[in-house]
């Protein structure tokens, strides 16, 4: 691992303490650029499909009202239809500091997707920890290195900004979490996001003050890493410019049960097909 791949102590210590660290300008602007040409290469095949399914190695979830373009909730496995966004996954400015956090010398790939937010198209993420969608029990998951075994990065395709549907994060002492980082609540596994000062609802569910939330930000090219306990959401796109991202998720070898959709789903990097 490089110097231009490998965390900083200061880095890898605010990912520990805070569940997320930006990385600036990790990739080019040409770099961008065809990851971005391939994002407009699937909305544009999601206009035609119209509903939700399968189609050419990936998996599109799809709303389509009754006027105006289909909404792309996201692409699963987009490297799947598109072999450039694989491409990209397998790089070691993504894959090494995942490598750094997971503290092992290779990992699988579970998530390949593309996350679309376009102007008005009221696509939003309730609060929630990555861990749900790991971990749906009856040995599904194990965490293997006693750090949740899993590392998600989100590369940013366009500037990330506070109008156009953010990631907010919650610190831990905003929440309450079990001796695991786990949320502790009654009722459903996710959250809405709030409106006002404050949530609650159902017995034993949690408080939320989103005052407290830290609002992530940043320009085309770079990206966040964050653990499976982090706890966090993102509101509708109130602007007027496109907020997508691409989001690859890394676990240590062992530690997933489930069989992911999309082509080549799975594979052992670096190296291998697991």
């Amino acid at each position: 691992m490089n110097a231009a791949t490998r965390l900083s102590p200061e880095q890898e210590a605010t990912f520990h303490a805070h569940g997320h660290v930006v990385l600036q300008g990790v990739f080019t602007a040409a770099e961008v650029a065809v990851v971005a040409a391939a994002f407009e290469r699937l909305y544009a095949t999601a206009q035609r499909l119209r509903t939700s399914g399968d189609h050419d190695g990936a998996h599109f979830v799809l709303k389509a009202p009754a006027e105006g373009p289909v909404v792309v909730q996201r692409v699963v496995w987009a490297g799947g239809g598109e072999p450039a966004l694989l491409s990209l996954s397998a790089d070691p400015r993504l894959v090494q500091p995942a490598l750094q956090l997971l503290g092992t010398p290779s990992c699988e790939q579970l998530l390949c997707q593309a996350h679309f937010k376009m102007p008005a198209d009221g696509v939003s993420f309730d609060w929630h920890q990555d861990i749900q969608h790991r971990d749906k029990g009856r040995g599904t998951w194990r965490d293997v290195n006693g750090r949740g075994s899993y590392v998600q990065t989100l590369l940013l395709v366009d500037d990330m900004t506070p109008d156009n549907g953010p990631l907010l994060f919650l610190p831990d002492d905003a929440v309450a979490l079990d001796d695991r980082g786990r949320l502790v609540r009654g009722g459903d596994t996710a959250l809405p996001m709030p409106a006002g000062d404050g949530y609650a609802s159902g017995e034993g569910a949690v408080v939320i003050d989103p005052s407290r939330a830290v609002t992530v930000t940043g320009k085309a090219g770079d990206v966040l890493l964050f653990g499976p306990w982090a706890v966090h959401g993102s509101q509708a796109n109130t602007s007027t410019t496109s907020r997508r991202v691409l989001i690859n998720g890394y676990a240590a070898p062992g530690a997933n049960g489930r069989v992911y959709p999309g082509r080549g789903s799975g594979r052992r990097l670096p190296g291998g097909t697991g």
